[in-house]
């Protein structure tokens, strides 16, 4: 190889390595670009999902709820039809928190599921008022 097709390498290359580095340029300016974007589709996504979502009742140790009878069908269906059924039934204290969503009942023996149910098949207990 003469000096002269060594330059011409030379060159060649530094040339090929300026187009790589305006190339890895614009591929970062487009990544940065997608970044914004995303960004801001995913507030309008949160924005919309949360809408529908209700507020949860806080519930605290020694409260009193009722229990769903949805998945105690088998239990109190026996007694009376389905549809003179209450939805939901007793006054149960809550024996433990075990998450947001979860919390342990003081359930009598008589009502034969786990003592652990979901926030969504309890709701809080109201006296009622005889009148």
């Amino acid at each position: 190889m003469d000096k002269t097709q060594e330059w011409d390498s030379r060159e060649e290359r530094r040339e090929e390595y300026k187009r790589i580095e305006k190339l890895i340029t614009k591929i970062k300016e487009i990544q940065e670009e997608v970044k914004v974007v995303l960004g801001k589709t995913q507030k309008e996504i949160k924005k919309y999902a949360n809408r529908k979502r209700a507020k949860v009742d806080e519930y605290k140790v020694e409260d009193l709820v009722m229990l769903s009878t949805k998945d105690l069908k088998y239990q109190v269906v026996s007694k009376r039809t389905k549809k003179l059924t209450e939805r939901f039934i007793g006054s149960y204290k809550i024996k433990k928190i075990i998450s947001l969503n979860a919390v342990e009942l003081k359930l009598p023996s008589t009502v034969k599921i786990h003592l652990v149910v979901n926030i969504s098949r309890i709701q809080k207990y109201v006296e009622q008022v005889e009148g």
